[in-house]
């Protein structure tokens, strides 16, 4: 789609970017030379503009990083399982401790997560999506 009809203000949109963060996540792992921690941002990425997409839809402003505060915002409107209450907290850690070489707590240069992990935030933020694509169907326009 052309930038010139891409519409930031439009769910559509929000829910556009949040598939591609997802499908870099799970595409890049097969890649050689790929950090985990950059897939476990995608993840945490697609996650965040997936609910974002929601109050989008809603006509709601929301703001700010952490998925497992918006789903709690979100809870207030709609149901929200704890399933995907926990899966929020554990992306909202890589939201920065993915990005930056020094940001672990250990101070260790070395990688911050494992294979395991990578694929843990990836299904997490799944199902986020998922949820959020099933919830954006059954809202009024």
């Amino acid at each position: 789609m052309p930038p010139d009809l891409r519409d930031p203000t439009h769910p559509a949109e929000w829910l556009r970017r949040a598939r591609s963060n997802l499908a870099l996540a799970k595409a890049a792992s097969e890649l050689p030379g790929i950090l985990y921690e950059d897939l476990c941002f995608d993840a945490q990425q697609a996650a965040e503009k997936a609910v974002e997409a929601l109050f989008q839809k809603m006509g709601a402003v929301v703001w700010g990083h952490s998925v497992a505060d918006l789903l709690e915002e979100l809870a207030q409107r709609q149901d929200v399982s704890e399933d995907l209450r926990d899966a929020a907290l554990e992306l909202d850690k890589a939201y920065i401790l993915s990005r930056y070489p020094d940001a672990h707590p250990s101070g260790s240069p070395r990688s911050c997560y494992t294979c395991t992990e990578a694929e843990r935030l990836v299904e997490h933020a799944a199902k986020i999506v998922k949820f959020c694509e099933s919830l954006l169907s059954t809202l009024e326009p």
